[in-house]
């Protein structure tokens, strides 16, 4: 859905409007954000020449070059990235900052900017210029991604606790598949905001009383590296033991095959032996032949199960 967000300062409280008429009303100095959710290219044009600033198209903030994410110049910052949603797809966005203003260019409906209005709301002291904006959106989308991937922790430990031999089945591992797959997209996700972050706290045009801030938010990047890196470790286990309950199974399929094989093999030979047409074989007329013959395969059967349960083999 088009949606255009003007926010700003008034007597203390942050107030917003969709009216971008409203920029020629009230002095610049007064918005800290703006934010544009897919809005048509009239809106950003205006933008555009009112604030002197240039929004990239959406094919120019998908760029994955590392020059292409994080552009600054003597007043400007221009940083692109991605949010995730909730059906892990990545959503580009782009912030600009200018003369303390943030603008934000998304074409979705992302968690982590309703999150950041709430607290807007709730503590407008806190939110100064566009820069702590940019900061607490950040912030809140790192803390987003640390609810996800506590999700799929707790996914991947009940996983574990129910893979059992007799559980093995494919549905099992497709599901490791999928949960590897999300754990790598969460992943690029974090590192992608820790290279924002990162230069976001080199950058001379970031009010110095933001960088502790920023430093906590690389922190908090870095421990979500690690524990997505300690998730993915653990579904490799899960894999490698489900190959290896899949390999015991089919070893004891093959196992029980080859028993009933050589247990078989005996009275195979025996009825072979006397299923012969040959003329002359004296026990053909003999009375006792035909019980003789069952009784062998009988002890044959049974002597070379007594073997195997000697041998622990059964």
């Amino acid at each position: 859905m088009s949606e255009l967000k003007l926010f700003y300062k008034d007597e203390g409280k942050i107030k917003m409007s969709r009216n971008i008429e409203l920029l020629k009303a009230i002095p610049l100095s007064r918005f800290i954000w703006i934010d544009l959710n897919d809005v048509a290219d009239q809106v950003e044009d205006q933008l555009e020449e009112f604030l002197k600033i240039y929004i990239q198209e959406e094919e120019e903030i998908e760029e994955i070059e590392l020059s292409a994410r994080y552009i600054q110049t003597e007043d400007t910052i221009v940083a692109n990235s991605h949010f995730m949603q909730d059906d892990y797809q990545m959503e580009p966005v782009s912030f600009i900052l200018k003369n303390n203003i943030l603008v934000s260019v998304r074409y979705a409906n992302l968690k982590a900017f309703h999150e950041t209005v709430r607290r807007m709301y709730a503590n407008p002291k806190m939110y100064e210029s566009g820069y702590h904006v940019l900061a607490s959106l950040l912030e809140t989308r790192v803390e987003l991604d640390a609810d996800v991937i506590e999700d799929i922790t707790s996914y991947i430990s009940t996983l574990s606790s129910t893979l059992k031999e007799e559980e093995v089945d494919d549905d099992m591992l497709i599901n490791i598949k999928e949960l590897q797959e999300k754990t790598m997209l969460i992943r690029e996700n974090i590192i992608d905001k820790q290279r924002v972050v990162s230069n976001m706290l080199r950058s001379d045009l970031f009010p110095r009383d933001l960088k502790p801030k920023l430093s906590m938010i690389i922190k908090d990047i870095n421990s979500l590296i690690e524990h997505t890196n300690f998730s993915f470790d653990r579904l490799d286990y899960l894999q490698d033991t489900f190959l290896g309950l899949v390999n015991i199974q089919q070893n004891k399929i093959i196992k029980i095959f080859t028993i009933v094989s050589v247990i078989f093999m005996p009275p195979t030979l025996i009825a072979s032996i006397y299923g012969m047409n040959f003329q002359f074989m004296p026990e053909l007329s003999w009375r006792y032949g035909y019980i003789l013959a069952l009784a062998s395969m009988v002890v044959c059967v049974a002597a070379i199960l007594l073997f195997f349960k000697k041998k622990k083999w059964l």
